[in-house]
């Protein structure tokens, strides 16, 4: 089978072009005769990946920055979706042919996964399988962090930094479903104009305007107090002024550090306005609480089925494209997600 396989840490952009084998200078290659995963156990279930998502993480991963690092080489990829192929003695809960979706630590950058009957999700009618393969991280990061951390309300004030990048939408876009008052934060007038198309109530342009003043303003014209939750995939100078904004017993959800530098949140401040910060690394409730992450992703996938949320794709690629799909990425060029399918004939090309 083909399979995007990591041999060792470094860019994966740094090779603007199609990968092969040959391939001395990146840090991944496409295999073409990686071996196809055979069931593990009775309960085990083959799925032929339709299509996996790129998510930040990934990117860190492969530059050794994550906070996971796994041996080499390995195989990238973490939510994904696609077509059971094969289903081991003891499997009830599905049969071949059957669409699902799932995530898992590493692997689907490839043709086939192997996953336990338990960990997948049937994609329900009406859901695309392309979009169903960009769900769990991303908004099951926003779904977990808002309802079961933050236990968001309607009517309460929710500010998203990073708005227009994959979690930094699905927060906005849940963020709306619990009924409360959205300002997202993003750069550019595309992404800006793009988040007014989906009814945020307030939109900051970080390029041109002030945060804090803008912010200010709107929540004056609404004679509301301040913001209620916190949503920072960004980190750095940003998460300091957004500090300013927050009312007392504010929540705030540490999500990730897209700006490279990981903020100070001072303690002194938040004793005495009653704050509660939550660090969410979504991938440990795998471990810890796999109810959670099961439950959440399930009503995302009713969410998804009735049109409550829809899944922005923004680039679309194949596995040789991996690194023109990591570029989008780092370039901070996708509104949305970045895809990766395999085997799709109508697969969209780069935008970039």
């Amino acid at each position: 089978m083909e399979a995007l396989v990591c041999k060792k840490l470094g860019d994966p952009t740094a090779l603007k072009s199609s990968i092969s084998e040959a391939d001395n200078d990146s840090p991944i290659i496409l295999s073409k005769t990686h071996p196809i995963p055979q069931l593990k156990s009775p309960t085990s279930v083959r799925v032929r990946v339709k299509a996996t998502s790129l998510n930040y993480a990934n990117y860190l991963q492969i530059l050794g920055k994550y906070q996971e690092k796994p041996p080499l080489p390995f195989i990238p990829g973490s939510d994904y979706s696609g077509i059971v192929d094969a289903v081991g003695s003891g499997v009830s809960l599905l049969k071949v042919g059957d669409r699902v979706c799932s995530f898992a630590g590493l692997g689907s950058f490839a043709e086939f996964l192997v996953a336990d009957q338990a960990e997948l999700f049937k994609v329900p009618d009406g859901c695309d399988l392309v979009a169903a393969g960009a769900l769990p991280v991303a908004f099951g990061t926003s779904h977990v962090a808002l309802v079961h951390r933050a236990q968001l309300t309607s009517g309460q004030v929710l500010l998203v930094l990073g708005a227009a990048g994959g979690v930094g939408l699905s927060a906005v876009q849940i963020g709306k479903v619990c009924g409360a008052v959205v300002i997202a934060v993003a750069r550019g007038d595309e992404k800006v104009q793009f988040l007014k198309s989906l009814g945020v109530d307030h939109v900051v342009d970080s390029s041109k305007e002030s945060v804090i003043a803008s912010v200010k303003d709107f929540l004056k014209e609404r004679k509301l107090k301040g913001v209620d939750v916190l949503y920072d995939p960004v980190g750095g100078k940003l998460t300091k002024e957004s500090m300013k904004l927050l009312k007392w017993g504010a929540h705030i959800l540490v999500i990730g550090f897209a700006s490279g530098e990981v903020p100070v949140i001072p303690a002194n401040i938040a004793l005495v306005k009653n704050w509660t910060v939550h660090g969410l690394y979504w991938g440990s409730y795998k471990i810890h609480r796999p109810v959670v992450l099961e439950d959440s992703i399930r009503e995302l996938l009713s969410w998804v089925a009735k049109g409550q949320i829809t899944i922005h794709i923004s680039h679309t690629y194949s596995l040789s494209e991996a690194s023109l799909a990591f570029a989008a990425i780092k370039d901070r060029k996708a509104i949305g997600k970045v895809m990766i399918t395999i085997d799709d004939e109508r697969s969209v090309k780069s935008k970039l």
